[in-house]
C-alpha cells in the first residue's frame, strides 16, 4: 500500500503542469477576476477553495459568492501557454505577457470586475 502511495505521489509530481490564465466568473452579472499561473488549474482550484470556506480576500467577490452560491460562478481557464521545451525553461515572462494582454481586453478592473485597478494593487 506504501508503494501504491509513493507511485501515485511520484506520478502527480511528475505531471506536467498548465501555465494560462483564468476566470473566475460571477455569472449574473459577468463580473471577472482574472488569475495567471504557472499551474493554472491548481490557482482556480485555490480560489473555489477560498471561497467555499467563507476566506477569500477579496471582499466583492467573497460577497458576491455568499449571496449566489457555487452555482453563480465559472472557474475557467481562458488562455494557456504552449509547455516549455526543457523542465528548466522559465514561463514566468510569457506568463506576465499574456497576462496583460487579457488585462486589456477585459478590462476587469474593479466596480465592473474583481481585479484592484493597477495602481491599487498591493
Amino acid at each position: 500500500m506504501d508503494q501504491d502511495r509513493r507511485a501515485i505521489i511520484r506520478a502527480y509530481k511528475d505531471t506536467p503542469r498548465t501555465a494560462g490564465v483564468g476566470v473566475v466568473r460571477h455569472v449574473a452579472s459577468g463580473r471577472v477576476l482574472l488569475v495567471a499561473s504557472a499551474d493554472i488549474r491548481s490557482l482556480l482550484n485555490r480560489h473555489l477553495a477560498q471561497l467555499r470556506l467563507g476566506a477569500h480576500r477579496n471582499g466583492a467577490l467573497q460577497a458576491d459568492w455568499n449571496t449566489a452560491g457555487a452555482d453563480g460562478f465559472a472557474f475557467e481557464v481562458i488562455d494557456t501557454l504552449p509547455p516549455p521545451e526543457s523542465p528548466d525553461d522559465d514561463v514566468a515572462g510569457d506568463l506576465a505577457t499574456l497576462e496583460g494582454l487579457w488585462l486589456d481586453k477585459l478590462k476587469p478592473y474593479t466596480p465592473a470586475g474583481y481585479n484592484p485597478l493597477p495602481n491599487q494593487e498591493r
